[in-house]
């Protein structure tokens, strides 16, 4: 990793003692967002700015971020360290440069684009101090929420709220993440490298319990128009997951396969057969059963988001499309990882 050091010239490096916690915040070309994470990480309450430090690792090597965490250093200030990774990419790496680098007993994970609370590290420490058996404590993720019912961006993002492990609030000893060597760096994406995480620290270290005191909040953010087609491609990363914890994959993520995207795709597939076959009726009610499921993926989408115009005609188009482009997905994943995952 490369180490940028934020002493100014003619400043004396601070000589701190070890800090009771590090932050970790992973961060890639959003300077915006960042800087709106940091101001209440520099402010956190009951705790002294020696207490803690935060290590900024960017992902993006971008020179605006850089600018940006120099911006935020003062004398009287928690101690922050700009770290950018010295190989691969994804959040998987940048959470294990960050922890890999930092000080402290116990490591808390949190993204660039949340809000900490003003208590948030002092209520996840409490949480761990109170229960020594744990080795890893999951904080409580809230989404803000707008007026009328959310998009379907918005609901996912709400899905935070009820997630069992995100590493956007997480606080993990470090020991532990030594026993388990941290985040699988072949979760090149933000998806389920939290989740893996979780599994292996319960496997092999001990109980991961939740600190509901420590919170953060999550904003939505606007997404391009078919965003949640385009996150399809995380489903590669379903099938590492597979391969890694199958019962717990089945239990705690997906308990059966999508059995009505397999079926759409076969139907749409028998469909264009027929049609070169010359089977006009088979054709036409291949078609129909396709439309009657894909129909049926768009209302059920639907049932709980926005009703406005632009977002319903989103939702029939992506409805119509996400299932090719998670069963390519899909397939893909499981070649990759040599996994029999549906």
């Amino acid at each position: 990793m490369s180490v940028i050091p934020f002493a100014r010239p003619g400043e004396p490096v601070r000589e701190m003692r070890q800090p009771l916690l590090s932050v970790v915040v992973p961060t890639y070309k959003r300077p915006h967002l960042l800087a709106r994470c940091l101001v209440p990480l520099l402010d956190q309450h009951w705790l002294e700015t020696d207490d803690y430090e935060i290590v900024v690792v960017d992902d993006g090597h971008d020179d605006a971020t850089a600018a940006l965490v120099a911006s935020f250093m003062r004398p009287d200030a928690p101690r922050i360290h700009y770290l950018r990774p010295s190989h691969g990419k994804g959040p998987a790496v940048a959470r294990n440069t960050g922890w890999r680098a930092a000080e402290a007993p116990i490591v808390a994970f949190t993204d660039d684009d949340t809000v900490p609370a003003h208590d948030w590290l002092a209520a996840g420490r409490m949480a761990l101090l109170d229960n020594p058996d744990w080795c890893a404590a999951a904080g409580q993720v809230t989404v803000p929420r707008g007026h009328g019912r959310p998009t379907d961006n918005a609901l996912m993002t709400i899905g935070l709220e009820s997630a069992a492990f995100v590493t956007a609030n997480a606080f993990v000893r470090r020991d532990a993440l030594l026993q388990v060597d941290g985040f699988d760096e072949r979760f090149t994406r933000a998806w389920h490298e939290d989740s893996d995480l979780q599994f292996r620290l319960e496997a092999l270290v001990g109980p991961v319990g939740r600190a509901c005191e420590a919170v953060v909040a999550h904003p939505v953010r606007e997404e391009p128009w078919g965003a949640s087609l385009r996150r399809q491609r995380n489903v590669v990363f379903d099938a590492l997951l597979y391969k890694k914890h199958p019962q717990r994959y089945r239990s705690s993520i997906r308990p059966t396969p999508p059995w009505d995207y397999y079926a759409i795709v076969a139907l749409s597939g028998g469909a264009a057969l027929a049609a070169v076959a010359g089977a006009p009726r088979l054709t036409l009610a291949a078609l129909g059963g396709a439309g009657v499921l894909i129909g049926r993926f768009a209302w059920r989408r639907l049932a709980r988001t926005s009703r406005e115009r632009e977002h319903v005609v989103e939702m029939v188009c992506t409805s119509a499309l996400i299932p090719f482009a998670s069963v390519y997905w899909r397939i893909r994943g499981a070649l990759r990882w040599r996994t029999a995952f549906l």
